[in-house]
């Protein structure tokens, strides 16, 4: 049975709190714990157990809320009604999976529907190259940092003119790290066709930017 308490220090401007007892007192206890033992005792009613999940996925997931949204504040709710679902839906989760694919395909359906709900004009692609491209860094020499600077501004523009279906696979994999199974338990779809999306995707970043051989 799902603590409503619980939920009700994950909303509004107490969701804070839920960080504060994981620093405070649960580090400890949930630090040598993977993902899915945490979940676990979640499901067994332990709210501090799903603010030590709190602090583990914060950051990924603003993280990747920010290649969707402009304002800071969407991007905050977004990630707070992601967690809110999570929490209340995880008598759902199989603890024999991979805990991090269920909450992305969470946050997935949470973005998708917002995007739907607002003008294109709110939406952006934010990307580092440095780590959107890194053998390309790592290619690149100290004479050439304002090439380097030039072709970070055109990703900037172009990656924003793919569509999410090929851009959406290509932000799980090169920012959030997950492999090909786990973009295909996000998305809902086959693992070779995450393949396909990702190769296509690269391909067109390289039709757009005009510069094939640098990829």
């Amino acid at each position: 049975m799902i603590n409503t308490w619980g939920l009700d220090i994950i909303k509004g401007a107490n969701f804070t709190e839920c960080l504060k007892w994981y620093n405070n007192i649960c580090m400890d206890q949930f630090s040598g714990k993977n993902d899915e033992e945490i979940a676990k005792k979640v499901q067994s009613g332990d709210i501090d157990a799903f603010a030590a999940l709190i602090e583990r996925y914060e950051q990924k997931l603003t993280r990747y809320a920010r290649k969707f949204f402009r304002d800071s504040d969407d991007v905050k709710d977004l990630v707070q009604e992601t967690f809110i679902k999570a929490y209340s839906n995880i008598q759902g989760f199989d603890a024999e999976r991979k805990f991090s694919p269920w909450i992305y395909r969470i946050a997935h359906n949470e973005f998708v529907n917002a995007l739907k709900k607002k003008k294109s004009r709110d939406t952006v692609s934010i990307f580092d190259f440095d780590v959107f491209m890194p053998h390309l860094i790592a290619k690149e020499t100290a004479e050439d940092r304002a090439k380097q600077n030039e072709i970070k501004t055109a990703l900037d523009e172009y990656l924003g003119k793919i569509g999410l279906k090929y851009r959406e696979p290509l932000l799980l994999f090169y920012f959030e790290n997950l492999d090909y199974k786990e973009i295909a338990d996000v998305l809902k779809i086959p693992a070779s066709t995450v393949g396909v999306r990702l190769k296509r995707g690269r391909e067109m970043l390289k039709n757009l930017i005009g510069a094939p051989e640098k990829f």
